[in-house]
């Protein structure tokens, strides 16, 4: 697989939904991960990411704007240990609630499938990160109906280990803007990643359409002591 630019290819897709970035700073000493949400209704639009502990969760910008809390209110980031969960709904908790009873990851996603949001039927898409003791590896999975039929559920599970430095992997909701939204395709993208936390933030939400993206996080975590940095950007302010 080659390599892509990051920048160039969310500049060039108006809508891809919301993404989910895992790899290793080019230095090799941060486990990465990026996360982001866009949205096309007043209701999705209506968000911002606010620390939660260790994760971070979604939350109204104006209250009385909002009219579904029910796939758009969610905990995208949580911490067990020295596990990163990342996705984009509330398996986030289904995710953490089975690996505490020591199920896998991809065993603990069994359990549920795509948005029920007919027509686009949202990929439910996930990623978790294991930092132990200098060592970092991670896996991402993406659960979509069979070509748009609700009848049918598509499961994808990606494990990587020992990533390479400045390479990360980009999973995303949507292939581009469209009526009903097309599911992603494929493996997760291979994409570049910076070593500067506050550049690779940066590029990453000037990259997204300005129209459409929303919210932006963005965690580094040393691999030698497991200490992180987060970085939250909020078009709402």
């Amino acid at each position: 697989m080659n390599l892509v630019s990051l920048k160039e290819d969310l500049s060039k897709n108006s809508y891809p939904g919301r993404g989910i970035i895992i790899g290793k700073s080019a230095d090799g000493r941060n486990a990465v991960t990026a996360y982001f949400i866009m949205g096309r209704s007043i209701n999705s639009r209506n968000r911002v990411f606010v620390e939660d502990g260790d994760g971070i969760r979604t939350q109204a910008f104006d209250p009385s704007k909002l009219s579904d809390p029910s796939l758009i209110i969610y905990s995208p980031v949580r911490v067990m240990g020295n596990k990163t969960i990342v996705t984009n709904g509330d398996q986030t908790d289904t995710i953490y609630e089975g690996m505490d009873f020591q199920l896998t990851f991809e065993q603990t996603l069994r359990s549920r499938e795509f948005e029920p949001d007919s027509p686009n039927y949202t990929p439910r898409i996930s990623g978790i990160m294991h930092v132990e003791n200098g060592r970092f590896n991670y896996a991402m999975s993406i659960l979509k109906s069979n070509n748009g039929d609700p009848s049918s559920c598509s499961r994808f599970t990606f494990a990587y280990e020992n990533p390479v430095p400045g390479e990360a992997h980009f999973i995303h909701t949507y292939l581009h803007d469209g009526n009903p939204l097309p599911s992603f395709e494929g493996e997760p993208k291979l994409v570049d990643v910076l070593d500067d936390q506050d550049e690779y933030t940066s590029m990453i939400w000037e990259s997204l359409n300005e129209e459409n993206k929303i919210s932006l996080f963005v965690r580094y975590i040393d691999l030698e002591t497991g200490a992180f940095e987060t970085r939250i950007i909020n078009k709402n302010k």
